[in-house]
């Protein structure tokens, strides 16, 4: 269903009852990205499934940024008559989920982040980030969704996922493909990683648990999970072995039921 906030239209997903789960999807995904997710736990959480701006259902109607883009999502809940929710985020979707924690931690019961950061430490890392992104913003405008996924399912980052079945290749493939250029664009542009805030002097500000996820190959995030680790005040890391960065999908299974078990143990705290 589209839910509107302010002269945005949000496709929303829900599914189940029980706990409210928030799930955010990454670049070049939408709300199929959690597909494996919520069917291993339909029937135990409120699954409530979000195509952020530029992506999957939810066109680009209006400029957006990270900041714009939480103050909707907490509308949006607001909407749903929920005042909190536990929020999964992966990799673009957890920065967003991370920005949403910082903006309305009153809002958030959990945080779980899998193969994300919290933006960039200095300037000049900003504003190089902002040409690299720009870069393939028009890219993609000027060669199309074809020739951008190609390069971009060549990324290092992916090099995992070339190990997964043919079927899930090809699925995966199908959902970047079904994006389109002028909302891939407005998403680099208006909340990639260097004109997102950084939020590395904030982390110990949030008091909620927080479970962090990367995979044993994915060493950038890896890292960068071990140092938020050591800035929450009430997080835990889980390395996943023989994984890459989009634990999800290369072992749902295992993805499935540590989130899972996060949120029942974060229930009880």
């Amino acid at each position: 269903m589209y839910v509107k906030v302010h002269e945005q239209n949000y496709w929303v997903d829900i599914i189940g009852e029980g706990e409210p789960v928030l799930l955010l999807h990454g670049f070049t995904g939408s709300h199929s990205t959690w597909d494996e997710l919520v069917s291993t736990h339909q029937g135990e959480m409120q699954w409530i499934r979000i195509d952020l701006p530029g992506h999957g259902k939810t066109e680009v109607t209006e400029d957006f940024t990270m900041e714009s883009v939480c103050k909707d999502i907490s509308e949006l809940l607001a909407q749903l008559s929920l005042s909190s929710a536990h929020v999964i985020g992966y990799s673009m979707g957890g920065r967003t989920a991370l920005s949403f924690a910082m903006a309305y931690p009153e809002m958030v019961r959990s945080l779980t982040l899998e193969s994300a950061s919290p933006g960039l430490h200095s300037t000049q890392d900003q504003l190089a980030r902002q040409t690299k992104d720009e870069g393939l913003a028009q890219s993609l405008e000027q060669e199309g969704m074809e020739a951008f996924v190609d390069k971009w399912e060549d990324l290092p980052l992916f090099e995992s996922q070339k190990g997964l079945s043919e079927d899930i290749q090809n699925r995966i493939r199908r959902e970047r493909l079904s994006q389109t250029p002028k909302g891939l664009a407005a998403s680099l542009r208006g909340m990639g990683t260097g004109v997102q805030p950084s939020w590395w002097d904030r982390l110990s500000t949030f008091t909620k648990p927080v479970l962090l996820v990367t995979g044993e190959w994915d060493e950038k995030f890896t890292s960068i999970a071990k140092q938020m680790e050591d800035q929450f005040l009430n997080a835990s890391h889980e390395s996943i072995p023989q994984t890459g960065h989009a634990i999800h999908v290369e072992q749902a299974q295992t993805f499935a039921k540590i989130v899972y078990d996060f949120i029942v143990s974060s229930e009880t705290e």
